[in-house]
């Protein structure tokens, strides 16, 4: 009786000691004295709109403290923020062989917010995309150095960090792509892919957040962010 105590009060000192974790689509004490806020209250679309629109898409829906497209007809969703340098963090979800992603640094021009935002992709990596399409990278640019996906129906915890043009994507706690928007190499990528005939892609030094409906069932949560100076 005296071992299973001890090993009771261990248990108990042990989760004490533990950090707070926030329930979803909350800040915890720590995240907000470190200037995180929440983009997403996991109740309305309010602090978001649509691309060249003021009001959110319709399709838009929230449920459970999720929110996702309407996959046949949402149009892209965007931050009614702009942002330049910051840490990003949001848990994706997608369908069976689904396709979506979120786009950083998205202007008001031209037709779709991809042709101005980088995109860290979103993907059910048996749909059967090349390295560079899968999920985690910078969609068609920059293939992530592994595969971190959870099963499809899990969520998965995807993270964006920019930096004065520097960029790095982490999926599931492992950092998979790392990238400057700022160097030749990014240059290149981008002269040499679909991007080139959009000549405001990767212009923007500062910009929305969109989110993207693209055709398939996807569901966000816990979407997050800390500026950086």
């Amino acid at each position: 009786m005296k071992a299973l105590a001890l090993g009771l009060a261990a248990a108990v000192l042990a989760m004490a000691a533990a950090p707070a974790l926030a329930a979803d689509n909350t800040l915890t004490p720590a995240e907000q004295a470190a200037g995180w806020k929440l983009l997403f209250d996991g109740k309305s679309t309010t602090g978001w709109k649509g691309f060249k629109t003021a009001a959110p898409d319709a399709g838009w829906t929230v449920r459970d403290g999720v929110i996702g497209p309407d996959p046949k007809t949402s149009k892209d969703l965007v931050s009614k923020e702009d942002f330049e340098n910051f840490e990003l963090d949001f848990d994706w979800k997608i369908s069976p062989k689904g396709n979506s992603g979120v786009m950083i640094h998205v202007i008001p021009v031209g037709e779709e917010t991809y042709e101005s935002g980088p995109e860290y992709q979103i993907l059910d990596n048996a749909h059967g995309e090349a390295p560079p399409q899968q999920a985690g990278s910078l969609f068609a640019l920059y293939a992530p150095s592994m595969d971190m996906t959870k099963p499809v129906g899990q969520f998965n915890h995807g993270r964006i960090v920019v930096d004065h043009g520097r960029v790095q994507h982490w999926l599931n706690g492992m950092k998979v792509v790392e990238y400057d928007m700022n160097s030749a190499d990014f240059k290149a990528r981008v002269a040499a892919s679909k991007f080139k005939r959009w000549p405001q892609f990767a212009t923007g030094k500062t910009g929305a957040i969109a989110l993207q409906n693209h055709g398939d069932a996807v569901w966000f949560k816990n979407i997050k962010i800390k500026v950086l100076k």
